[in-house]
């Protein structure tokens, strides 16, 4: 393997991580659109106990960092890949641009508090439609087996 075929692989690595962590972002948002939808339709499935607690901990990780000034780990990933493969500025395919040009606001155009803030108030929608909208277990499921 040549250096352009390692710098490819850098940059395809960077592309994904770009898609995934859009995935991620959009788990959380949609996640929580379909949520309170659904604690108003009356669908059964939004009350999945795994899900609501793999989503609540979603939000929090995001809250948790922000407030702690941490970077997005995904963030860093990306820039590294980035490097590793000679970008100097965000050049990936077209998906991967505009997904990365939907995640990211230019630095310098809002204050962190700003984010942090909205983290943080989306973490609270959150944790209210636990208790508007409770999960539930399965009827004679034990804890341990929910996860």
């Amino acid at each position: 393997m040549d250096f352009h075929d390692t710098q490819f692989l850098y940059r395809l690595t960077a592309d994904f991580t770009v898609v995934l962590h859009f995935a991620f972002v959009m788990f959380v948002l949609l996640g929580q659109i379909l949520i309170t939808a659904g604690a108003f339709a009356g669908w059964d499935w939004i009350r999945n106990f795994k899900f609501r607690v793999i989503h609540l901990a979603s939000i929090l990780f995001v809250v948790l960092e922000s407030v702690a000034g941490i970077v997005c780990p995904l963030t860093t990933l990306e820039k590294w890949l980035r490097k590793q493969a000679g970008q100097v500025s965000y050049q990936g395919d077209f998906i991967a641009n505009w997904i990365h040009e939907v995640l990211f606001i230019d630095e310098g155009t809002v204050e962190p508090w700003v984010f942090t803030a909205c983290y943080s108030l989306f973490g609270l929608i959150v944790l209210l439609t636990f208790y508007f909208a409770p999960p539930r277990r399965k009827p004679g499921q034990s804890p341990a087996e929910e996860v």
